[in-house]
């Protein structure tokens, strides 16, 4: 059974930064962020590929940056400039792949909270 393991959260004043981890229990060639605010759906933030190529929401572009580690089931997200809009709580799945697939998957996430 495929676990995700999510860190790194916390409570930042806006401009700050933050580093989110995730480990996976195997190695997964595609991973990717995602975040759901109260009263909100579940949303892409980040994800990255098996050939390493990103991919970005509008929202964060330029400001957030998704990375691989050395262990191909370990994945990163800085996140630089924080609004209090990036409150969520965070969570790392698969890739591209269907709803149903991510819903088998999703862990219990990191807590980011943007103070303004």
């Amino acid at each position: 059974q495929v676990q995700f393991v999510e860190s790194g959260g916390g409570l930042v004043q806006a401009g700050g930064s933050l580093r989110l981890s995730c480990v996976a229990s195997v190695i997964i060639n595609a991973m990717a962020w995602y975040r759901q605010a109260p009263g909100k759906q579940r949303e892409l933030v980040a994800g990255i590929s098996s050939g390493d190529s990103t991919n970005y929401a509008d929202s964060v572009k330029g400001r957030f940056t998704i990375s691989r580690g050395n262990a191909k089931n370990t994945v990163y997200l800085q996140m630089n400039s924080l609004k209090p809009e990036d409150t969520a709580v965070y969570y790392c799945n698969f890739y591209n792949v269907g709803a149903t697939t991510l819903g088998r998957f999703w862990g219990q996430g990191t807590q980011v909270t943007v103070s303004s």
